[in-house]
């Protein structure tokens, strides 16, 4: 039943967000999350992976547009993972993004302490990898994931964005830009 993609463009005070979904089997479902970028044209962006992608909402894509509006305004928000195509990423993805999604707002993660949650001792860079390559980013909030040493790490969104979502949900930083907190998830 996958038809073409769709798209719509949902502006926030990060700059404009750009949703890319597709009606299959499972009903209507994300295919990518693109957050903004200086350089380049949201629609740009959104055509260069998704050349077919035609701009279009329905009812679930429409709710899911206005709770993601919210949550980028500091609004507390939880994401259910029905909504996205998880199967579009691998196996040990999938195992990073659905440990990723557990964190709760106001709480952060290190890529070590999730790489010894799905048991890979040593594979902190390998979880801060999947991150990095999360199709779904603030559905699945991989903002919430840190350094070891407090260090913000990387994001899709670029590391002001990382640090102003983490601002959004009550999350403190030292004067030399390093996570102050006691909620530390897993």
């Amino acid at each position: 039943m996958d038809e073409a993609p769709f798209y719509v463009l949902l502006p926030s005070a990060f700059g404009t967000v750009g949703l890319v979904w597709q009606e299959t089997d499972q009903g209507s479902q994300v295919q990518r999350l693109f957050l903004p970028r200086e350089q380049i044209a949201m629609e740009e962006l959104v055509r260069a992976s998704f050349a077919h992608a035609r701009c279009q909402s329905c009812p679930v894509i429409a709710e899911l547009g206005a709770r993601l509006q919210g949550f980028l305004a500091g609004e507390a928000v939880v994401f259910a993972l029905d909504v996205v195509a998880l199967d579009r990423c691998s196996a040990f993805q999938q195992r990073v993004l659905r440990a990723e999604h557990q964190i709760p707002r106001r709480w952060v993660s290190t890529y070590q302490r999730i790489a010894q949650h799905l048991g890979l001792p040593g594979g902190a860079r390998a979880v801060g990898g999947a991150l990095a390559r999360n199709p779904f980013p603030i559905i699945i909030p991989c903002h919430r994931a840190i350094s070891a040493h407090g260090e913000l790490g990387g994001f899709q969104g670029g590391l002001p964005m990382k640090r102003a979502l983490l601002g959004l949900e009550g999350i403190e930083f030292s004067p030399a830009g390093k996570v102050i907190t006691s909620r530390i998830y897993y």
